[in-house]
């Protein structure tokens, strides 16, 4: 059943959560296939070599690479027929995305809509600046910032935006062990409050044994 207004399609048949269906992509002379669900609340893990496409998927769900055939549909929606500003998708890629003219609550604010969080969105913003140790950071500009304290601005301001599907690609790549381990458990705990699914890029197995659902190598 198509919705004439929308532009989406919908099926009862399906479950909630995410639903990639025989998905094939392409960049030059490389091609990939998937096929794969994750479930509301749930993270998935990407593992695979460098070159084998993780990436790629990641830039297909959230718009940003056409897929050559197949269907992606997220709670009974299909989405691959939307452009990436249209798709119920927050993503973190390597290059964080932060604005380097304004300070970092304002960088923060920006994920919600018209940058304009209610008050128990603040709130968990603050809450989450706190629990991954960037509180003092507020009122800095991003160029003042480290690697790794860019890192968790970044990907505070994308799990917390209302956003029913994250895309993280290697959102750990520079915080050391034990901040690593701080964010992987409030991302853990954030899907679990909240029941978004994410699909999360890394190389480090640790990861997926410490915090995945199930894990994809490509």
């Amino acid at each position: 059943m198509t919705d004439s207004t929308s532009g989406l399609c919908t099926v009862g048949l399906r479950s909630a959560g995410l639903q990639v269906d025989s998905l094939q992509l392409s960049r030059g002379q490389t091609s990939w296939s998937h096929h794969f669900s994750v479930k509301p609340g749930e993270l998935l893990v990407l593992m695979g070599e460098s070159g084998a496409g993780k990436s790629s998927l990641l830039e297909c769900l959230g718009g940003f690479l056409p897929a050559d055939t197949g269907e992606i549909w997220l709670d009974n929606q299909r989405i691959d027929q939307l452009d990436a500003a249209q798709r119920p998708v927050s993503s973190l890629f390597q290059q964080y995305n932060l604005f380097e003219h304004i300070s970092v609550a304002e960088n923060l604010r920006l994920g919600f809509y018209r940058a304009q969080p209610n008050a128990v969105q603040w709130q968990q913003v603050l809450q989450a600046c706190e629990q991954l140790g960037v509180a003092d950071l507020l009122q800095r500009l991003p160029g003042d910032l480290s690697g790794g304290q860019r890192q968790r601005i970044a990907l505070i301001r994308t799990v917390l935006r209302d956003k029913p599907l994250l895309l993280l690609d290697e959102p750990f790549s520079a915080l050391d062990a034990a901040t690593r381990q701080i964010a992987g458990d409030w991302i853990r705990t954030e899907l679990s409050k909240t029941k978004k699914l994410a699909i999360l890029v890394t190389h480090q197995q640790s990861d997926s044994d410490c915090w995945a659902d199930q894990t994809l190598m490509i």
